[in-house]
């Protein structure tokens, strides 16, 4: 097997850099430090050809900058400006609740609209998908209707936030969202969530007893294995969510006796503690392992590599580290607002959707829901060979990302421009 051959480690936006070659062009690039409707900055970059260009395509991941992401060349290219935008919470998962970004989004809509774009078009790739549906269900939904609490309890303010409405939508290797992607990854046979080495033999998707091949690292997992691994991960979400709620239940607790003047010392602490939390081994994902579960063509393994000794109890991963604000937000696929299945209704804006056959997080079902999701009439679903981020499957072929791109070009020529 050679390199390229090779399951690569995509988590991120890791292989999602454009090509300098692609770059090689007469272009302006102008920075923006914007303030946000509650008092925060953001940061966003806009690239431009003529500088007269009436529609801007805007690419934006939660959690990453992408500043050089492969697709901005393409987007030159349609004869579209591209706007590029980091979250406050660039890499953070402490501070990430999506009902919060959402400020940031509205922030740069607004400037969009102030420089005068006749047309915006939301790039959602990966778990931009998840925050940009969010923004839009939200944007479209009568200000007094919005989501007026984050599922940690704290007020959104979002029925105040001036939300600019956008025109159309790409989705590109779009996941269900961030706590749908975590839900479907995380393992269940974990005991105990201050000591990750202890494992339920039942629910161990990487024992010999349950399917798993440790010589060649594949799963080949029975049907009732399946269906008991599923709803165990269901219930460690659940048992996290409790956990969740019932540290903010006691924050909120101590900060009313705090009010009322009634609080013990151990309240006073209790009421000004920011509690943070590890969530191990959330790299368990069975399709990963048996890829004759949903089969595409994907290689064996995940977004972060094939060894899951490495990617599911090595430090770095999914939703690791995580206040109960956060989570809840962000990483449970039983509270978080920011799912596929809850927004993608509001929907209507012309979509292009674009799958990689090899992608590593969203599997073929996934998209197929997503797809059968979106009510808009005027939708199209293209199939394009590549990893989750474009990268080629093998070394004879030409990269995803650039046919992609190309389909990116044909469609905004066709509906935008």
């Amino acid at each position: 097997m050679t390199e390229a051959d090779k399951p690569q480690v995509t988590a991120g936006m890791r292989g999602a850099s454009w090509d300098a070659r692609l770059m090689n062009r007469s272009y302006q690039m102008v920075p923006y430090a914007l303030g946000t409707a509650d008092g925060q900055r953001t940061l966003g970059f806009l690239f431009s050809v003529t500088g007269n260009e009436k529609t801007v395509v805007s690419l934006m991941h939660p959690r990453e900058m992408a500043i050089t992401h492969y697709l901005v060349p393409f987007v030159l290219d349609a004869g579209c400006a591209c706007w590029v935008q980091g979250p406050r919470s660039i890499g953070n998962d402490l501070r990430l609740e999506h009902e919060t970004a959402l400020f940031d989004v509205a922030a740069g809509m607004a400037h969009l609209r102030e420089l005068g774009f006749e047309k915006i078009v939301m790039l959602g790739n990966s778990g931009g998908a998840g925050l940009y549906t969010f923004y839009n269900q939200q944007a479209l939904t009568p200000r007094e209707m919005r989501i007026a609490r984050t599922p940690g309890g704290r007020p959104t303010n979002l029925g105040e936030l001036h939300m600019p409405e956008v025109d159309a939508f790409i989705l590109v290797s779009p996941h269900p969202g961030q706590g749908k992607l975590l839900m479907s990854g995380i393992d269940p046979s974990v005991v105990d969530e201050d000591d990750p080495m202890q494992t339920d033999p039942a629910l161990d998707p990487f024992s010999k007893a349950n399917g798993f091949d440790a010589e060649t690292g594949k799963g080949s997992y029975a049907p009732d294995f399946i269906e008991r691994y599923k709803v165990g991960q269901t219930a460690r979400v659940a048992r996290i969510d409790a956990r969740a709620k019932a540290l903010l239940m006691a924050k909120h607790e101590a900060r009313k006796a705090v009010k009322a003047g009634t609080a013990t010392e151990a309240e006073r602490r209790t009421a000004a503690h920011a509690p943070i939390f590890q969530v191990w081994r959330t790299d368990a994902d069975l399709r990963s392992w048996d890829i004759t579960l949903d089969p595409s063509d994907r290689k064996t393994g995940s977004l972060w590599g094939r060894d899951p000794l490495v990617s599911n109890w090595g430090s770095v991963g999914f939703g690791r580290i995580v206040t109960p604000e956060s989570w809840l937000s962000t990483w449970s696929g039983l509270s978080s607002h920011a799912a596929l299945d809850k927004t993608l209704r509001a929907l209507h804006q012309p979509t292009l959707l674009i799958e990689y056959t090899g992608d590593q997080c969203t599997f073929p079902a996934d998209i197929r829901e997503i797809y059968d999701q979106i009510p808009a009439p005027d939708k199209q679903h293209v199939r394009v060979r590549g990893n989750h981020h474009g990268m080629a499957l093998s070394r004879d072929e030409e990269p995803g990302q650039r046919i992609a791109g190309r389909q990116i070009v044909e469609w905004l020529r066709a509906t935008m421009v």
